[in-house]
């Protein structure tokens, strides 16, 4: 079955390099589906959609935008209008893969569109800014930047070189074939260093019932990344046992998922369990960038470049309160799992976290503002204890297995 390739990007200023990119890939008997974002002047090579078409789904036209002669307004737009076509395209079956070129602009239009491409379809941004910072662009979506090296301003040997090795990336991604995917259904879970045994245990409980679990680190990014899956259909519940960007989101860490996190699940309908792994601590980066407004609270040095900082019973009680208020949304069945001996590693009689006022402020919050349809389960457990994670795997496969 023929595969197809979209490029996107200004075809009037950069129409030479892509149409050498286009040559190359149709070498490879690979179609393809050119998008032109251009705004300046007529493109360099045919394009199948437009420029003006692009305009359009943006919300306006490309004369208006000459007209006006705004650039940042112009990229807004082309942005608008490529986060509009690109997906629309895509579920007509239209292309496989996704590869674009461009500076800062190019990279913005491009790549807001293959954001808004499901995960595992072949998504490459060759970008003069890919050696930097590419978190804007990148997000939680499987995009590939590749550093241009030289500026995307005409061919010569070393463009060449470049722009025919991405070529030859994007070729070979979408005619690589994924291995054939197993029945099992799949698990969401989240888990950070201090709730590895817990979670390790979770997982491997739900294996001996013939359930595969897909992890997420909950660093903020994992989270989100998590949520866009669950979205997107990919699980059949979630053991979402490690709810620490809250920390971060409400105290004001580096490691948040925003204010959506929680979400995704109770819209999708599906069974959840959840716990309250590693709300003992808040992120930042090493010691000497913790805000001055914190510098005298409990902090614990993880490494070199991650400082935590001990979580109080006033940041635990509004914590809690935000947590239930998500799982309140859900309609599907959702257990919330308190482990009473500690919330992470460094939550134990003798660490650094050990705080029992802490905890009870969270606990008492979380079960004074949950519903009466949310089950609460306290053990006189910590969060780590084999028993613990058994008991939870234990209560998720019988939210999974109980008559509709």
């Amino acid at each position: 079955m023929s595969k197809t390739i979209l490029i996107i990007g200004s075809f009037d200023t950069k129409g030479t390099e892509f149409g050498f990119v286009k040559e190359l890939i149709e070498n490879n008997g690979i179609n393809t589906l050119l998008m032109d974002t251009g705004v300046l002047g007529d493109p360099l090579i045919t394009p199948d959609i437009p420029s003006g078409e692009v305009a359009k789904a943006g919300g306006t036209t490309l004369e208006g935008l000459r007209q006006k002669g705004d650039r940042g307004n112009a990229v807004d737009v082309m942005i608008k209008g490529v986060r509009q076509l690109v997906p629309d395209l895509f579920e007509k079956g239209k292309f496989d893969g996704v590869i674009s070129l461009g500076g800062g602009a190019g990279t913005n239009i491009a790549t807001a569109g293959m954001r808004e491409l499901p995960v595992g379809v072949p998504k490459l941004m060759v970008s003069t800014l890919a050696s930097g910072d590419v978190s804007s662009f990148v997000d939680v979506k499987d995009i590939t930047m590749m550093y241009s090296v030289v500026d995307i301003a005409g061919l010569n040997n070393l463009s060449k070189t470049i722009l025919s090795n991405a070529a030859g990336a994007i070729c070979g991604m979408v005619r690589q074939t994924a291995p054939e995917s197993d029945s099992r259904p799949l698990i969401a879970a989240t888990m950070f260093g201090v709730t590895t045994p817990y979670v390790t245990t979770v997982r491997e409980e739900l294996a001996k019932s013939g359930y595969e679990t897909v992890v997420f680190h909950a660093t903020g990014s994992g989270g989100r990344a998590m949520e866009g899956l669950i979205k997107d259909g990919y699980f059949a519940a979630v053991a979402d046992v490690t709810t620490t960007e809250w920390c971060d989101e409400v105290v004001g860490g580096v490691l948040s998922a925003g204010p959506d996190r929680l979400e995704a699940a109770a819209k999708a309908g599906i069974p959840q369990v959840i716990s309250v792994g590693a709300l003992d601590m808040v992120n930042f980066h090493a010691m000497n960038t913790v805000p001055v407004k914190f510098k005298n609270r409990n902090l614990y040095k993880h490494n070199p470049t991650v400082t935590l900082m001990r979580t109080t019973p006033e940041e635990c009680t509004e914590i809690g309160k935000r947590i239930a208020e998500k799982l309140n949304m859900s309609a599907a069945p959702v257990v919330l799992m308190l482990p009473l001996k500690g919330i992470s590693a460094l939550d134990l009689e003798g660490q650094p976290f050990y705080d029992s006022s802490a905890n009870k402020a969270l606990f008492d919050s979380l079960k004074k503002h949950v519903t009466p349809n949310i089950q609460v389960v306290e053990l006189d457990m910590h969060i780590n204890d084999p028993e613990f994670g058994i008991a939870t795997a234990r209560h998720l496969i019988d939210l999974l297995e109980q008559p509709p």
